[in-house]
């Protein structure tokens, strides 16, 4: 009878490697921006808020904090630094105020990220306690990369397209909250089990609209872009 350290382990490895596919799966999206050399009307509050999501996953893994989660802290750090590339091709082709929102956002995040630490550190002394107050986080913050989607969704279903809503985002999105989940449920971590319960549904309810809206999209129409004057306005007055 397999062991179910061994299941775990396996569900794991393969929660790495649809995670992987997970942080992959934006890439058309940045060719596109890239070769357009323009944002258009894609949003970078996904990718912003998983900096910080995977900074506090990786934070969450370690053996000082919750031991025997090696598989955790491998994806998590992986996902930091392609999620660091998305967020620093936003900021090369976007106008200067979503570029100074971009840079606050960061900040904030990277100060918040050294007092959980601090906190964790100084005020919590055993892996318990530090697995208690680091995972409550970490739920939070994984709840809002979920849940960030929400502002694309929200544009699908006014406009009935789903042309800015990449379909291999989502699906990975899915398909990663149910894996995770069963990965959590083996070995209950209820800090794993719950925010990623729930991003299976939101990558799900993704799915749907992608399935009801994908016959009303004008896959020809022309890509959102800024005007140049505003733009040259825009970076004088906020220089």
């Amino acid at each position: 009878m397999v062991h179910t350290d061994t299941v775990r382990t396996i569900v794991g490895i393969i929660g790495n490697v649809i995670s992987f596919g997970l942080f992959l799966s934006p890439l058309p999206t940045f060719v596109k921006i890239w070769k357009s050399k323009s944002v258009q009307a894609f949003k970078p509050d996904p990718y912003v808020v998983t900096v910080l999501n995977c900074m506090m996953w990786t934070f969450y893994g370690l053996p000082f904090v919750h031991p025997d989660s090696t598989l955790v802290i491998t994806i998590n750090s992986i996902g930091l630094a392609m999620e660091l590339i998305y967020v620093g091709i936003f900021l090369i082709f976007s106008t200067w105020s979503t570029r100074k929102k971009i840079c606050i956002a960061l900040l904030i995040e990277t100060i918040f990220f050294i007092v959980v630490i601090l906190i964790t550190l100084l005020l919590f002394h055993t892996t318990k306690k530090r697995s208690l107050f680091v995972g409550i986080i970490c739920i939070l913050f994984n709840i809002c990369m979920y849940a960030a989607p929400l502002t694309i969704m929200k544009r699908v279903i006014t406009t009935k397209s789903v042309k800015y809503m990449p379909f291999y985002l989502s699906l990975a999105n899915f398909a990663n909250g149910i894996v995770w989940a069963i990965y959590a449920l083996l070995k209950f971590d209820v800090n794993v089990l719950v925010p990623n319960g729930l991003g299976a549904l939101s990558g799900l309810v993704q799915l749907i609209l992608y399935a009801i809206y994908y016959r009303t999209t004008n896959w020809e129409e022309e890509p959102e872009k800024p005007a140049a004057n505003v733009e040259l306005s825009d970076s004088t007055n906020r220089a």
